[in-house]
């Protein structure tokens, strides 16, 4: 595989994920479906191989061809393709998805990844040494507001809590959420406390791989409405979440895109 087609520090670093830690040597290693990896540019070939992370990191998926595909529709969009050429959309638990997009509501990077760590040690199931597994909404469901104290979550505590309640009520079933139109999906998981359309997006791209979803942000309305002014992001079709991606790391690593 070459490293266009899968670049880990693209991947990664994208805001996508919150459990991968570069490690000294600039090898990765985090933990999915209860399993711990180190990835690097030398073993990602083989890590790939493996039917499990195969399927997490969306290597199946023709991401050359979506890349062409979208850079025909617009002159734009194939500048921005270029920029990220081998950032994945990551196959993540959708539960670890939903709750930790919900943990990034005006947030940090860092101080998101603190809290999720801090969930998991506390809450999850040790698998080795320093790794924990993401716990399950079952468990989180019959915990108070207050049992998340030392997550140190702030707010954020009674929508964990709310998510988790409605999720193991079956109020919230991801299986049919992969099924729904679109903008059904979006309003089931707004149900939630503290969900709105941007947490719903991220919750469906990236813990659902919806690749139709286009998660909008502060950011992103800015690029859409300088980069693509009229445009809507059903218009990138079906691999809009994607473009999203491509869009979004071109614009903010191109900031003088906005100034006047």
């Amino acid at each position: 595989m070459q490293k266009d087609n899968f670049d880990l520090e693209a991947t990664f670093e994208c805001g996508q994920c919150f459990r991968w830690k570069k490690q000294e040597d600039g090898s990765y290693t985090g933990t999915a479906f209860g399993k711990v990896l180190n990835i690097s540019d030398e073993n990602k070939n083989d890590a790939v191989k493996n039917e499990l992370w195969g399927r997490y990191f969306d290597i199946a998926l023709d991401y050359d061809k979506i890349r062409n595909d979208l850079s025909k529709e617009d002159e734009v969009l194939a500048e921005a393709a270029k920029f990220a050429p081998g950032m994945r959309i990551l196959n993540q638990e959708p539960w670890e998805a939903l709750c930790s997009f919900i943990i990034s509501q005006n947030n940090n990077i860092k101080r998101i990844g603190g809290i999720v760590e801090r969930l998991c040690q506390m809450f999850g199931e040790n698998i080795e040494k320093e790794y924990f597994t993401f716990p399950t909404a079952e468990k989180l469901a019959k915990l108070k507001v207050e049992d998340l104290a030392d997550i140190r979550s702030g707010f954020r505590a009674k929508y964990i809590i709310d998510a988790a309640q409605k999720v193991a009520q079956g109020k919230v079933q991801f299986e049919n959420l992969k099924k729904m139109p679109l903008a059904e999906a979006r309003e089931n998981l707004m149900i939630i406390k503290g969900v709105g359309p941007k947490v719903a997006d991220c919750a469906l791209l990236y813990g659902l791989h919806r690749l139709d979803a286009f998660p909008m942000d502060v950011w992103m309305k800015r690029a859409m409405a300088t980069l693509f002014p009229g445009k809507k992001p059903e218009s990138f079709g079906r691999y809009a979440g994607i473009a999203q991606q491509y869009i979004f790391h071109y614009s903010r690593n191109n900031p003088q895109l906005f100034t006047k």
